[in-house]
């Protein structure tokens, strides 16, 4: 491997891991929300239970988030001088806000962890929208230089040097409003299927009909319906993110689709692998004209194909299967959002079949996995610029070599924060089952957020 393939690799791994956390953490907030507007609204304990045990998780989270996300900002300024060089005259902004959106987020999860049965309800429902807005607006703002990348505003390059910088220029760069919706979006989905995925599988161990298993369909179709609206939201916006390459970043909309030759009338191919070749997509479903239509919404919209540009400037071409994957799985949770949806408010069953419950259980799994697979896509389509037509990949990695044991050391310690994740969460949950909390919520005097083994 070359030390840039290895610093990308690096980074990439570091941010693959990162990303799952994040993503949750922005999710898994506004799941809190939701129950504890529901606990307040029906004053049933299942929902402050849920909302409990979710930020029990949350915490968890959190905890290996933050220090993935110190490791990642280090790697960018260690690995990536170049780019650092520009993002620090030019975009600097949104690093010094999100500063104080992750305090926002920090003080009052701290809060409405510790002090939840010692305020009034309006307090824990104000503690609980910060602690979303918070984390909102963390991914917002990162995500904000991401769109920056792809779309770079507010300065120019006159002799090597960055001359009439904008800041805010810079801040609301034409994809700003299309990435970061992108991102809460699909982030908020994520929450809540991973949300699903436990309910269901927990309901699939548990007694039919028992306490307990009522409680978890209850999260269940909780988080169905969330996911199920969020999902569709995401797609939409999908739809405005075709529109927005097709119109800054035209051979990244190519190699996504396939596309060797410009035309009208373009063909959306679904599935199949893009083929150098024979400059097409093998073993894809051709859908008439579709591209064009998602690319200008009108059939006749002029898609430009991967041959008008320098071969050097094309994008991997397997960004084809990411893209093709990230847009199945999407599709997936609507689907399975809608049969949750219809088999128990119309056709009002009393329980799913066996095979869907663990088509749920998959569901959570799957959007972690969608998420990864759109954010390769979209840092991989970009390629070869780290900042589009402004800086190059090759000229904005570090002149240090021998990376190779570095990727291997924070392979390994990426390996072993996992495991203790995973330790800490099976540990706490067996201590803290959901019959002890609703022993404890039914129970006069007995503090729920406060006794935990």
């Amino acid at each position: 491997m070359s030390d840039l393939l290895i610093a990308r690799s690096l980074f990439g791994t570091t941010m693959g891991f990162h990303i799952i956390f994040a993503t949750i953490g922005v999710g898994l907030p506004l799941m809190m929300l939701t129950a504890e507007l529901l606990y307040q609204k029906t004053k049933d304990h299942d929902y402050v239970i849920m909302a409990k045990r979710w930020t029990k998780a949350f915490a968890v989270l959190l905890g290996v988030g933050i220090p993935t996300g110190t490791i990642a900002g280090t790697q960018l300024s260690l690995l990536w001088p170049g780019f650092m060089e520009v993002i620090g005259k030019v975009m600097a902004l949104p690093f010094q806000i999100e500063i104080y959106a992750f305090f926002i987020e920090a003080l009052f999860m701290s809060i409405y962890v510790y002090a939840a049965e010692r305020i009034p309800p309006w307090m824990r429902i104000s503690s609980l929208v910060l602690v979303a807005l918070g984390a909102f607006a963390s991914a917002v703002l990162i995500t904000n230089v991401h769109a920056f990348e792809g779309t770079p505003q507010g300065f120019r390059i006159v002799d090597g040097e960055i001359v009439d910088v904008d800041p805010w220029a810079a801040f609301f760069n034409p994809s700003f409003i299309v990435t970061a919706g992108h991102v809460a979006l699909s982030a908020y989905t994520t929450g809540a299927f991973v949300v699903a995925s436990v309910a269901a599988f927990k309901m699939l161990r548990t007694p039919f009909g028992t306490r307990v298993y009522n409680f978890h369909k209850k999260a269940l179709m909780l988080s169905l319906i969330v996911g199920g609206i969020f999902s569709f939201l995401t797609a939409l916006n999908g739809h405005e993110s075709a529109q927005y390459l097709h119109e800054y970043q035209p051979e990244k909309l190519a190699a996504a689709e396939g596309l060797f030759e410009t035309q009208s009338y373009a063909p959306l191919a679904i599935g199949g692998f893009t083929d150098r070749e024979t400059q097409g997509v093998k073993w894809g479903i051709e859908i008439p004209w579709a591209l064009s239509f998602l690319a200008g919404n009108s059939f006749d919209t002029v898609v430009v194909g991967l041959n008008d540009f320098p071969e050097e400037e094309w994008p991997p071409l397997f960004v084809h299967t990411l893209f093709n994957a990230m847009v199945g799985i999407g599709s997936l949770l609507i689907f399975l959002s809608l049969i949750a949806f219809v088999w128990n408010k119309f056709l009002k069953r009393d329980h799913f079949p066996r095979f869907l419950m663990w088509a749920f259980v998959a569901s959570g799994p799957l959007a972690v996995l969608g998420i990864e697979f759109g954010w390769v896509f979209a840092c991989t389509g970009r390629q070869p610029w780290t900042i589009y037509r402004v800086l190059s990949t090759a000229d904005s990695v570090t002149t240090a070599e021998n990376l190779g044991i570095l990727f291997i050391l924070f392979a390994l310690v990426y390996v072993v924060l996992g495991v203790a994740v995973v330790f800490v969460m099976l540990y706490y949950f067996k201590k803290n089952t959901v019959i002890d909390d609703i022993n404890r919520a039914e129970q006069k005097n007995v503090p729920l957020y406060g006794s935990n083994t």
